[in-house]
């Protein structure tokens, strides 16, 4: 059983129950490759679209929501000790929020958009950016995200992805009331729009692989329908990858049986890259390993808890993490690490 924290809730919410974090046992699984162990649980609420970032070895997760109340909290997260310490909450300015982008430059994270209350912010979605300084544990408002046409507040969007790459942070996609494909860059101070995403399909929910310096746009919905196009960009340039769905008449993909998802999360360990949890008409716990070099997925051993959606997932000092999220009315404050290599050991 997987401890989870009690959350004081109305009626409608959630009450925590150890039943829905029973193991996987499936005879599948034990063909598969690689080991989830639990780590020290989150000292926060337990939440669903939190937003994440890693600052030297460190990682930082705040905002979110639990079905009644959204939050302006953040935490850190210390990988050597495994211990968690509350840090600066987000200003009174900045309204509450979930799903919103996240990225970090140098000592600085950045927090922009994300869902809101619906008579708040655009029509319940903002397009702000809040700048988090690790070295002085203290907030400040940023230029806002920008509107990509005459309308004002059409930048205002949630479920876009986040990353950085060459010391700059990128906020990719997303729904500001459509689906979309745009990205923009952010130097520290200011906001520039790059070429879109010369995919097929617009999206929102998806996930995103950084590794050497290149961003692997992967997964997300979009018309109620999972993506499964997949895009590598390096900052100036969008790369069509494989698709990450049996799409081919060749024979690598044959196996892609549970990869296409949506609200999923990903991490980087070594030169492999991970998706795992997420929803594609029903909760996902499925765990595919991406090789960068050879562009192809190979399954490994499913996420041992509760099935979830709307999750994060982080990489520090080598090692990958997922820590909460939801399955309909539950909502999650529990942290696991994913051991690739190892053999699955239902009993850690």
């Amino acid at each position: 059983m997987k401890h989870l924290k009690s959350l004081v809730m109305v009626a409608t919410s959630v009450a925590l129950i150890g039943i829905a974090c029973s193991k996987d046992t499936t005879t599948t699984e034990t063909t598969l490759v690689g080991n989830w162990v639990k780590r020290s649980a989150f000292d926060g609420d337990g939440r669903a679209g939190a937003a994440c970032f890693v600052i030297n070895d460190t990682a930082f997760i705040g905002t979110g929501y639990n079905g009644t109340i959204r939050f302006n909290d953040f935490w850190a997260f210390n990988v050597t000790n495994e211990s968690w310490s509350q840090r600066a909450t987000m200003p009174a300015a900045a309204i509450k929020r979930n799903s919103a982008a996240a990225f970090a430059i140098g000592t600085k994270g950045y927090i922009v958009g994300g869902a809101c209350d619906a008579n708040m912010g655009v029509n319940g979605k903002l397009q702000d950016t809040w700048e988090f300084d690790a070295s002085t544990n203290t907030w400040s408002s940023k230029f806002a995200f920008p509107d990509p046409n005459a309308t004002v507040g059409s930048g205002a969007r949630y479920g876009a992805v986040g990353f950085s790459l060459n010391g700059k942070g990128y906020v990719c996609s997303g729904y500001t009331g459509t689906h979309t494909k745009d990205i923009y860059e952010f130097d520290g101070t200011n906001w520039m729009q790059k070429t879109s995403m010369p995919s097929t399909d617009k999206r929102t929910a998806a996930t995103v692989l950084v590794y050497d310096n290149k961003a692997y746009i992967v997964s997300g919905s979009s018309n109620g329908s999972s993506v499964a196009e997949m895009y590598m960009f390096d900052g100036t340039n969008w790369t069509k990858k494989r698709d990450i769905a049996n799409t081919s008449s060749e024979t690598y993909d044959d196996a892609y049986s549970s990869i296409l998802r949506n609200d999923a999360v990903g991490f980087v360990i070594g030169t492999k890259g991970y998706i795992t949890t997420g929803i594609n008409n029903s909760y996902n716990n499925t765990t595919w390993e991406y090789d960068f070099a050879k562009d192809l997925w190979s399954q490994k051993t499913a996420f041992e808890r509760a099935e979830r959606s709307n999750a994060v997932g982080f990489t520090v000092k080598g090692r990958g993490f997922v820590a909460l999220g939801k399955n309909t009315t539950l909502y999650y404050d529990n942290l696991d690490e994913f051991l690739p290599t190892a053999t699955l050991n239902a009993n850690d």
